[in-house]
């Protein structure tokens, strides 16, 4: 932050080099206008001096939550014989300060004991389960309405080719596909029953195949 310009007393010592700028007691008084009590500014630590005219003078750091922060305080001056102006005051960590942990995206960090009934969990943008509806509606064919929304008009993605290799794969290998017992008990296959409801255009061919040759 932006501070008026003020002349430094001189007296500070010198730590980590030599004071460019004479300027420590100056730097100081910053830092502790920031920091509202003089309990929270240590002692000097170091002086960086990245040129002739700026440097940047480190404090030790007191405030509760942040051990091992430094009070960094950057100092400029024009030419040799103006005075020293204060740029910046703010807080940075030192070696063994204590930091937060890496930020963790919610969708890397979400796990199956997290969801429960009614969550609402957004699909990425990228998953490649999905695909825009309009990639997966036939433009040749002339469709009823019915057929239309079994393709999935009216949604914004549809399930991809691999999503949906993957759902029919969840459902074949599962307790509800063909190989489970109530199917390999069942007297006739699924297509004697008047509640079956397929959609060639949603299941691979290579699916319906697979499906057949484990209900036969």
């Amino acid at each position: 932050m932006s501070r008026a310009t003020k002349k430094s007393s001189g007296n500070s010592n010198k730590v980590g080099g030599v004071d460019p700028f004479d300027a420590a007691d100056f730097a100081r008084a910053a830092a502790l206008e920031d920091a509202k009590n003089e309990k929270y500014v240590g002692a000097l630590i170091s002086i960086d001096s990245d040129d002739d005219h700026v440097a940047t003078y480190l404090f030790e750091a007191f405030l509760p939550g942040y051990v091992g922060w430094r009070w960094a305080v950057t100092v400029a001056k024009v030419d040799a014989d103006s005075v020293a102006t204060i740029c910046d005051v703010v807080l940075l960590p030192g070696s063994e300060a204590l930091l937060a942990p890496d930020w963790i995206p919610y969708s890397s960090r979400i796990t199956a004991e997290d969801v429960g009934v009614g969550t609402i969990v957004p699909t990425a943008p990228d998953d490649p389960r999905l695909v825009p509806t309009n990639n997966v509606l036939p433009s040749d064919e002339e469709l009823d309405l019915h057929e239309l929304f079994e393709l999935g008009a009216g949604r914004v993605r549809v399930l991809s080719i691999e999503g949906r290799d993957q759902a029919a794969k969840r459902w074949i290998e599962g307790d509800r596909g063909p190989n489970a017992p109530i199917a390999q008990y069942a007297p006739k296959n699924c297509g004697s029953c008047g509640f079956l409801s397929s959609n060639r255009r949603l299941i691979p061919p290579s699916l319906w195949r697979l499906r057949k040759r484990n209900l036969s």
